[in-house]
């Protein structure tokens, strides 16, 4: 599974999900630290990514377009530290791998992961 991980997320995060063997490259790495997020997801879907985000608007966009891809994982916690934010990302890739392969938007709060499947009609 490949990501782009949004501006908002720890930026060490990367090299932890690398070290896993995860195709994962961050927002400030590839000039898009000053994005808009259509254009993020844009380039998600061209490479085939997953988005990882803290920003509620991902999610808006993607119901108001009806698309069926890229897949986002919108991250509601705040004040986690990069290696807490891996660990975290790979319990949701556990549990949501099946959805985010087709197409998902992933809701991650403190007890509580929501999965929609794309499209939003």
């Amino acid at each position: 599974m490949k990501f782009l991980l949004d501006q908002g997320t720890p930026r060490s995060m990367v090299v932890l999900l690398r070290q896993e063997g995860f195709d994962a490259v961050h927002t400030g790495e590839i000039d898009m630290a000053r994005a808009e997020d259509a254009e993020i997801l844009r380039r998600a879907e061209t490479e085939g990514r997953v988005v990882v985000t803290l920003d509620a608007d991902f999610h808006a966009l993607l119901a108001l377009s009806e698309a069926k891809h890229p897949s986002v994982i919108r991250i509601r916690i705040e004040g986690l530290r990069a290696r807490e934010f891996a660990g975290l990302l790979r319990a949701v890739i556990a549990q949501c791998q099946p959805d985010l392969e087709a197409g998902a938007m992933v809701s991650v709060q403190e007890h509580q992961i929501r999965i929609r499947r794309l499209p939003i009609c």
